[in-house]
């Protein structure tokens, strides 16, 4: 398994694995996610490829991108670098690529000089966060809502 920065040819990819995500989240939200759709357009991710301070890992496995873990650089105060998407193809989950995804996002943190890596899990998503506490993530805030 290759772990590398995004390109542009891997767009198709992700939007397919894109949607997977959107239909756990669906699932567990659909006041706020609909099956089929995505997080990001084509445009919107030419721009995120272009964002020096938003890096996208892809995990590769036989020329066909199979995962991917999209960053945000967050420098104020405490630099943190923030995990706002991490994803693997439904046909290779349980092999191993969240963990590695995972750990090269740690181990890009660590190389460049980063305090922590955060990031959000939706109530009700327990299998995603029994996954990151196996990495060593702690919860360090609850984030509540009441719709109104």
């Amino acid at each position: 398994m290759i772990i590398r920065r995004e390109n542009e040819g891997d767009i198709p990819a992700i939007h397919a694995i894109l949607r997977q995500v959107n239909d756990i989240h669906a699932a567990l939200r659909p006041d706020l996610f609909h099956t089929g759709e995505t997080k990001y357009t084509a445009e919107e991710l030419r721009a995120i490829l272009a964002d020096a301070a938003r890096p996208v890992f892809v995990a590769e496995l036989s020329g066909q991108v199979v995962g991917y873990a999209f960053c945000v650089e967050k420098r104020e105060h405490t630099p943190t670098l923030y995990l706002d998407d991490l994803c693997v193809d439904a046909a290779w989950r349980r092999h191993g690529v969240a963990a590695a995804l995972f750990d090269h996002v740690t181990a890009y943190a660590k190389q460049n000089g980063f305090y922590s890596v955060t990031l959000n899990v939706w109530a009700g998503n327990e299998s995603a966060q029994a996954f990151y506490e196996s990495r060593g993530m702690t919860i360090q805030k609850t984030t509540m809502e009441k719709i109104v």
